[in-house]
């Protein structure tokens, strides 16, 4: 009990410094806010085609005789050549200008998605679809690189809604997972009209998970009362501090319940192949017993596909970086371990997608 107590007391410190240390933070950058604005972000492309021709290029080099070498340059030349001409057309085509006798040339586009509890990648996903809908055509195709093991409803409902807004303009997207797309990262995976995973990729997990701290029982032994006053009948279920009961559980699970429903919708509309019962129980595959299960459409890495597509595509990888101080990355880190601390509202955003 002593420890008990002790921890609870060591917890209540470390809140206490981490929400004074965040309020000084966000003061600081209000201040710098309030002064001139620098450039919001950076849009970075990529041109994977030379960037893979350039490595194949110095170990064949290095592999050749001098003869070998200069006939290998000379084929380079000729391959760079018709290359140039093929973006030429492309983007003649994407400014409407392209020839209607000449043969369509295909780009792919690529996107990553690294994510997190929150889904905070989706500040950067939603400038490069942008960007890509402004100049791509139905011609072309988006590859997203999905990494991810699940996070808020509401961050990961927002990810998968720019991903439909490539769907919606007739263009091909295909969602590669190389090591995991589970709960929201499936979420948004099955938006794609294809997805493809490494073998061992784990994917699915649709189901819903909470749990939520409750110190009631410490608090009364130290003779500390807490006292929460709400205007409606369910605004709070379950809490940290106060004495839950049995009927705020039951709401509790009943919300679980119906977003779980909502979830299992989503997925059953977007992959209408996949036998919903039989996946939606909270359990993950991996890649081959994905396969099997429908989840998804290909055993392939997200390195042979853009491979594959190299000898007949242009690919451009699509990059949105956002540009933050040193305050405001400080200020992130301390959301992240706040994030940590559960509150009703934020308990009822990620319930579903953890």
């Amino acid at each position: 009990m002593e420890f008990l107590i002790e921890y609870g007391l060591f917890l209540a410190k470390v809140v206490t410094i981490v929400v004074a240390l965040v309020v000084l933070a966000t003061v600081l950058i209000s201040a710098r806010q309030a002064g001139p604005q620098g450039e919001p972000g950076r849009l970075e492309v990529k041109h994977l085609n030379e960037a893979y021709d350039q490595v194949t290029k110095s170990l064949n080099q290095a592999m050749m005789s001098p003869e070998g070498q200069k006939a290998a340059q000379k084929a380079a030349k000729k391959t760079e050549k018709q290359r140039l001409k093929a973006e030429k057309i492309a983007l003649k085509r994407s400014s409407n200008e392209a020839d209607p006798d000449a043969l369509p040339v295909s780009r792919v586009f690529v996107l990553n998605f690294d994510g997190d509890i929150e889904a905070s990648a989706v500040s950067s996903l939603r400038q490069e679809v942008t960007a890509v809908l402004a100049v791509a055509s139905a011609e072309d195709e988006v590859l997203l690189r999905l990494e991810s093991a699940g996070g808020v409803v509401h961050g990961y409902g927002l990810a998968a809604s720019q991903l439909r807004r490539i769907t919606k303009q007739g263009i091909k997207l295909t969602v590669s997972v190389d090591k995991v797309a589970a709960s929201g990262g499936y979420m948004m995976a099955c938006i794609a009209d294809q997805i493809i995973a490494a073998p061992f990729a784990v994917l699915g997990s649709i189901g819903v998970v909470a749990q939520v701290p409750n110190f009631n029982r410490l608090l009364k032994s130290q003779q500390v009362d807490v006292e929460l006053h709400t205007a409606g009948a369910h605004k709070r279920t379950l809490t940290m501090f106060g004495e839950n009961t049995d009927e705020g559980r039951l709401k509790f699970k009943a919300e679980l319940e119906e977003v779980h429903q909502l979830f299992k919708v989503f997925v059953s509309d977007n992959r209408p192949q996949v036998e919903i019962e039989v996946v939606a129980t909270g359990e993950a595959w991996y890649g081959q017993r994905a396969l099997e299960q429908q989840l998804i459409d290909e055993i392939q890495t997200s390195d042979e596909y853009l491979i594959d597509k190299m000898p007949t595509a242009a690919v451009y990888e699509i990059v949105y970086e956002i540009q933050q101080s040193k305050v405001e990355k400080l200020v992130k880190r301390f959301a992240q371990l706040t994030s940590l601390i559960p509150t009703q509202s934020r308990v009822l955003a990620r319930h579903n997608l953890d």
